[in-house]
């Protein structure tokens, strides 16, 4: 056995519908990718490309119903939702064709991509890097894997806040498709097995607040459900 400093953390892995764990190795997100929220952040979808960041893969968080709480994020005044859906992969490589980058994904779920909205104002206002507005603890909730799950034009995807509907999109208004995501992305950092990829999210995305209840759905996926605690 190798002799480590001090104990390794234990691999990270969420759960999919069939009672298996995924393995998660990293956690790609994908920005300005539906030409509503491109113009709601004050951008312009025929000029803006999209921008690809990560967050750490203990970042992960999957609320149940015995436990459907997420945090409150610390450091923010501003901390906001955005809806999304989320490929895993199976396979990788680097360089792929769009033909190629479809033969990667494993499964699907849906997810929430959680921002602190007032560091990263200011980050962006600074020219700084976003790390601390996207990718600190408890931001990238998750529903669970469903295997398979086919990715088609009129999949609908939606978030609703205390009851009222926020969110509400088709795949076919994404700006870049999930093919073409993972190959811009594979020819910028190698895909490899257990990677998850963010693939953006619509307009309607705004503040939570602490009691929250936020419910997130995409045709033919598990509807993912959590309450912001206080903690």
């Amino acid at each position: 056995m190798p002799d480590y400093v001090i104990p390794p953390r234990p691999p990270v892995s969420v759960p999919t519908t069939d009672g298996q764990l995924f393995p998660v190795r990293r956690i790609y997100l994908i920005g300005r990718n539906y030409a509503d929220h491109v113009r709601e952040m004050g951008g312009d979808p025929k000029k803006d490309p999209p921008v690809f960041f990560g967050k750490p893969p203990d970042s992960v968080i999957v609320p149940t119903a015995d436990n459907p709480f997420v945090p409150y994020a610390p450091a923010t005044a501003d901390f906001h939702y955005e809806a999304e859906i989320v490929l895993a992969l199976k396979s990788g490589g680097t360089a792929l064709t769009e033909r190629e980058a479809e033969e990667l994904v494993w499964g699907t779920a849906v997810g929430c991509d959680l921002t602190r909205r007032d560091l990263q104002r200011s980050a962006k206002d600074a020219g700084a890097p976003w790390d601390m507005a996207k990718g600190f603890d408890d931001s990238a909730v998750l529903g669970r894997l469903q295997k398979g799950a086919a990715l088609t034009e009129e999949m609908q995807l939606s978030l609703s806040l205390n009851g009222e509907t926020r969110q509400h999109t088709t795949i076919e208004d994404m700006i870049w498709s999930p093919a073409e995501i993972l190959s811009g992305l594979s020819k910028l950092a190698r895909l490899e097995p257990g990677d998850l990829i963010f693939t953006g999210t619509p307009d309607g995305v705004g503040p939570l607040s602490r009691g929250d209840k936020v419910e997130i759905s995409a045709t033919g996926l598990p509807t993912l459900n959590f309450t912001i605690s206080d903690e």
